[in-house]
């Protein structure tokens, strides 16, 4: 829901729809609360439900079908499969909120981490030089889609389809046909080889908790200044419960033995916490600086936001720098996994990041979704191969299930939107 003020142009409330919660100027207790969410979810608005659902569904089969699913290893397994997706799908949110698409993300951080592990071959730079020329490969890349769709007016799928193609041909000058670089660096190998000591585990979820807090309590003097009315504390708290049950749960698991009778592996890997880092920093500026809604008021209606006095050309300028260089990270956490880089990197992980996205409830078409809700769908998809993997199904049939999933989640995204149309929500 967009707003509109005199000095500050238009702006998105983001902080859990609370005056639909409450009322005007109200404060309504948790059962209030509870028959808006289930008059939005009539209404159309079901947000990441479904994939929640389907994730618990998933979880459950995959378990019952196979007891090596839920084991300390597998967990730690999924979780670093699951890191280069879930970082590529947040990194589309930001330009899947302004309705645009970027098709290039993949072979974007391929060409980067094409450029880089060949830059710290033996003899040449010293890798934080090369991560930073990486990275500004995605800055360039983003620069370049956003000037033709946001300046000349190309559409995205048009200009991201021809880099797509085209930095598949820069892969190959780069690395060379069937050519593949291997010696990567030590830091970045860390990243998804190594893990936390136990004791930092706990220290991860006590600051994420800590910051959570520190900023819902934030966000409720905030509105109370304003005088705009705040949800119940109790919802408040019930969510960071659901968090640190969540998060204990995770890392108390992970903390087990999961090494053999000869070398002891535990720990959180290290992937996990930048993973959310990045999710913490991305979702605090989409819901809470201008920026980020004038992103959400671009993607409800780029026109009103225009007139409203937004910078549209920049705002989508900026968004599909982001992406790209959000894709860079991904890539990073790629080949820290794989630990090489070749000319195919990244040719198909983008259409997985869209359906990450898409399946966690990001709307296809523009100003609905959130960062939490592409890694939710990363993660259903992560699940999605890592189970079928288990049971050894072909690469083909795991396809063929993933891309079942994404067409029914555009369904419901689609069906959704007709119904909020129709009932006004």
């Amino acid at each position: 829901m967009s707003t509109e003020t005199e000095n500050e142009g238009p702006k998105v409330d983001v902080v859990d729809d609370a005056p639909s919660l409450l009322g005007k100027g109200g404060h309504g207790g948790v059962g209030d609360a509870v028959r808006s969410y289930l008059q939005r979810v009539r209404g159309g608005d079901m947000g990441p439900l479904p994939a929640v659902g389907g994730l618990v569904v998933l979880v459950v089969i995959f378990a019952a079908a196979n007891p090596l699913f839920l084991t300390e290893r597998n967990i730690a397994n999924l979780f670093t499969q699951a890191a280069p997706l879930v970082t590529l799908g947040m990194a589309l949110v930001f330009v899947l909120l302004l309705g645009e698409i970027d098709l290039s993300a993949g072979v974007t951080f391929g060409v980067a981490m094409g450029v880089f592990v060949k830059l710290t071959q033996p003899g040449g730079m010293s890798w934080p030089l090369a991560l930073l020329l990486a990275l500004g490969i995605g800055v360039a890349v983003g620069g370049f889609i956003g000037f033709f769709v946001a300046r000349i007016g190309v559409p995205s799928f048009v200009v991201s389809l021809g880099l797509f193609l085209g930095l598949q041909g820069v892969m190959l000058v780069i690395i060379g046909a069937g050519g593949t670089y291997r010696l990567i660096p030590s830091p970045i190998r860390a990243i998804q080889n190594q893990n936390l000591p136990p004791w930092a585990g706990w220290t991860m979820l006590a600051v994420v908790l800590g910051v959570l807090y520190a900023v819902a309590l934030l966000d409720r003097r905030r509105r109370e200044k304003s005088g705009a009315p705040n949800p119940p504390a109790t919802i408040m708290y019930a969510k960071l419960g659901v968090i640190a049950v969540l998060g204990a749960f995770v890392v108390f698991y992970l903390n087990q033995d999961r090494g053999t009778a000869a070398r002891s592996l535990e720990g959180v890997p290290i992937v996990v916490p930048l993973v959310l880092l990045i999710l913490m920093v991305g979702t605090y500026v989409l819901d809470r600086t201008r920026f980020g809604r004038y992103i959400y008021a671009i993607g409800g209606n780029t026109e009103a936001a225009r007139r409203a006095g937004v910078n549209v050309t920049l705002v989508k300028w900026s968004a599909f720098v982001v992406c790209s260089v959000l894709a860079v990270v991904a890539g990073i956490f790629t080949v820290s996994k794989v630990g090489s880089a070749d000319a195919a990197m990244g040719r198909e992980i983008v259409l997985s990041g869209v359906a990450a996205a898409v399946v966690g409830g990001v709307s296809l078409f523009g100003g609905r979704g959130r960062l939490v809700h592409a890694v939710i769908g990363a993660t259903v998809i992560a699940v999605i191969t890592n189970g079928m993997g288990l049971l050894k199904f072909s690469a083909g049939a795991n396809l063929a299930v993933t891309g079942g999933v994404l067409v029914l989640a555009a369904t419901v995204d689609a069906l959704a939107r007709k119904r909020s149309g129709a009932t006004g929500v």
